[in-house]
């Protein structure tokens, strides 16, 4: 993978399907929705003590700001279906599974640092883990380097398809 497209924002196509969805979710059905809410807590009179009126305004400018931030960065993002590159090299989108010396097995998927989520096994290519893993081979050990002190991992398997 060359340099210039880790350096862009990648995202796979599921990452950036859900971030459209989420959206068109906020765009079609829940800004509309709150925007009546507003409309009908503004008919009862008094905004300046008006609860439903005050929380609904506060709830539109928050989806605004999210509006406008995901559809800049829709419009960034580049999409990078995994696999393309090469099936036998840790790159963009790849599923790693990797050993430590003491025998512990974990799996890790190297998304973009939009989508990334530790929780789940996906994390950024941009991670200190990502950045070492990337190039590398099944069979290559590798060391990261993190304030905690180095963990040492053997690399098992490379996989483009979810397991």
């Amino acid at each position: 993978m060359s340099a210039s497209l880790i350096q862009n924002r990648c995202i796979t196509p599921e990452g950036f399907e859900k971030l459209r969805t989420e959206y068109d979710r906020l765009w079609r059905i829940e800004r509309p929705r709150v925007t009546k809410e507003v409309q009908v807590a503004a008919a009862h009179g008094d905004r300046s003590e008006n609860a439903e009126y005050i929380y609904g305004k506060k709830r539109l400018r928050e989806i605004d700001s999210r509006l406008r931030f995901l559809s800049k960065l829709l419009d960034e993002l580049t999409v990078v279906r995994p696999g393309e590159v090469a099936q036998d090299r840790i790159y963009f989108g790849a599923w790693v599974r990797l050993q430590d010396p003491e025998g512990e097995e974990v799996r890790y998927r190297l998304v973009g640092p939009d989508e990334s989520d530790a929780k789940s096994g996906r994390i950024s290519i941009e991670s200190p883990v990502g950045r070492v893993l990337v190039g590398k081979e099944e069979g290559d050990r590798v060391v990261v380097r993190r304030p905690a002190g180095p963990r040492h991992f053997t690399i098992l398997e490379i996989s483009y398809e979810e397991p």
